[in-house]
């Protein structure tokens, strides 16, 4: 008796969960609806030589502007340029007017010069605004970012000097096991 009363109850919950309420039925999509800002527009910034490249990823059915993006030196000593964008996509925004946007990814590089000779990390203040194409627009977004240098390409296996480098390691660690013993001397026979 208890177990199907518990049961009735579970399943008049999950019913219950999956409804909308009673100020949102009959609408098509509301604010649940949207992505969050960070999933919508993914940002990443990687330095390449004396360039920062700043990469936005954009959600399906979303935009960036190009007049709202701006890129700010955060670090002591960093001086940055303009950043130097693309050309987008022409959009009639009913509000805004014509706007230059981005869809799918965006990469601003931008051009810098420290003073600090790298005493103090990266930092670069990124600040941008986007919309979801069925309607809602995002506040400006700013973050401050933590450039890394961009992985370089992985030294192939074949490479001469990895056999090197593998036996002549191989051939220390063993020459240096067989000295030191755990502290003992060896005792090698006298020729």
């Amino acid at each position: 008796m208890r177990i199907s009363l518990l049961a009735l109850l579970l399943v008049s919950l999950a019913g219950i969960a999956s409804a909308k309420p009673w100020w949102m039925r009959g609408t098509e999509s509301n604010d649940s609806d949207f992505l969050p800002p960070d999933v919508a527009f993914r940002v990443s910034a990687a330095v390449d030589g004396n360039v920062v490249r700043v990469r936005w990823i954009i959600a399906d059915g979303y935009y960036l502007y190009r007049h709202r993006i701006e890129i700010k030196a955060e670090s002591p000593d960093l001086v940055v340029s303009a950043p130097l964008l693309p050309k987008g996509l022409l959009k009639v925004d009913p509000y805004l007017g014509t706007q230059e946007i981005y869809q799918q990814q965006v990469e601003a590089r931008v051009p810098y010069t420290r003073f600090d000779a790298g005493a103090h990390p990266l930092q670069i203040k990124v600040t941008y605004q986007g919309c979801a194409e069925a309607g809602l627009c995002y506040p400006p977004i700013s973050k401050v970012l933590f450039p890394q240098k961009a992985a370089s390409a992985p030294v192939p296996a074949s490479h001469p000097w990895m056999a090197v480098a593998i036996l002549g390691g191989g051939f220390a660690f063993l020459f240096a096991g067989l000295t030191l013993r755990k502290g003992r001397k060896l005792d090698l026979p006298a020729a």
